[in-house]
């Protein structure tokens, strides 16, 4: 199944006919809570990125469900929820790759390529984010960027920007 999930990463595959199991859909949400909190953590302290990347899970559920709802495709939203948390953590397990190699290329001729790495990372997500939007519900593909431009910036801006006021 993970294979499946990695093929939606390339922008290939069908994720409407995933089913996903409750275990596998929960450990999709786990590991996104685990690994968003061991980045955010390298920024601030453990219980800022604890509250901010459990609000960041909590506003990227509320949007998909008001995606699937809005659509009325309300039996899409476990596989929608599953495509979108999977590569999500595939994208955040190579963001915390990134991590470490700034760490690492620190005061180096190199240390702006950890930079361009985050770009490219940011890019290939909204792309990915874009194309299960188009798959699953057939959006047109601008409507599908605008998207997924909306769902980044409400998934990551609102909880930053909560964080940032108090």
């Amino acid at each position: 199944m993970i294979f499946d999930y990695l093929r939606l990463c390339w922008l290939k595959g069908d994720p409407t006919g995933f089913d996903p199991s409750a275990r596998f859909l929960w450990g999709c949400v786990g590991f996104y809570l685990v690994s968003g909190i061991i980045i955010e953590a390298n920024i601030s302290d453990a219980a800022d990125a604890t509250l901010e990347v459990g609000m960041r899970a909590v506003v990227a559920l509320c949007f998909l469900m008001g995606l699937a709802f809005a659509s009325k495709h309300w039996l899409l939203f476990k596989p929608l929820l599953a495509a979108v948390f999977m590569c999500e953590n595939i994208i955040i397990t190579l963001g915390i790759g990134a991590e470490v190699l700034d760490d690492r290329l620190q005061n180096t001729d190199y240390e702006d390529y950890p930079i361009a790495l985050g770009v490219l990372l940011l890019l290939w997500y909204l792309a990915i984010i874009a194309y299960i939007f188009r798959r699953m519900f057939a959006f047109h593909r601008n409507d599908s960027i605008v998207l997924a431009i909306g769902y980044f910036l409400l998934t990551y801006g609102l909880p930053f920007l909560l964080m940032e006021a108090m």
